[in-house]
């Protein structure tokens, strides 16, 4: 397991939790408590300060009170689904409070990025730019589902890889009747 120092993701944390105070509220009465985020092949530790933000802390120093264990599709699961879908997938060890705090504030935690942006260039300008990119996101995800849906038909009605749903459809139609007059034919042997 390769040790990440938290110089980037860290601050990333403690400024979402900044914005929103229900979140370091939620984490302060874990002062002090060390966290372990692991995630194949890497682990953070993280301690909790006594003002609800994160810090990085050395694993040497403590053992963790909670142990996360993140799904090894983490990073698929977080741009699909947000990291509610990868906390859904997470298995979690150690205190059940401290756990549970933890994982509702990862759940819970939304990035406003026009209201950072709005910081920096002005308010106009910051909706413009968080619209552009919400539009660019729908047509990527438009264009995903797209494609896969050409390589679905491609490998189904072309090129005959896959069978279709048509036509098992109809085999299990042809199955059926074949049951069926198996039955009936059944019962006229019976008869004679």
């Amino acid at each position: 397991m390769v040790s990440v120092s938290g110089n980037l993701i860290i601050p990333a944390i403690n400024h979402l939790i900044a914005t929103e105070t229900w979140a370091s509220t939620r984490l302060r009465p874990f002062s002090g408590q060390l966290a372990r985020i692991q995630a194949q092949p890497f682990q953070l530790d993280l301690a909790v300060r006594s003002d609800g933000l994160f810090e990085a802390r050395e694993p040497i120093n403590q053992t963790p009170a909670v142990t996360i264990i993140l799904p090894d599709d983490a990073a698929g699961k977080m741009i699909a689904g947000g990291t509610a879908a990868v906390f859904s997938a997470a298995r979690i060890s150690g205190s059940a409070d401290f756990a549970e705090a933890i994982a509702f504030v990862f759940r819970n935690l939304r990035w406003d990025a026009e209201a950072d942006l709005a910081g920096v260039f002005g308010d106009i300008a910051a909706h413009r730019g968080a619209q552009a990119v919400q539009s660019f996101l729908i047509w990527q995800k438009s264009a995903l589902i797209n494609a896969a849906q050409n390589i679905k038909e491609y490998l189904s009605e072309e090129s005959g890889s896959v069978v279709s749903q048509r036509e098992i459809s109809a085999f299990s139609t042809q199955i059926k009747t074949l049951r069926d007059d198996l039955a009936r034919m059944e019962k006229r042997i019976a008869k004679l």
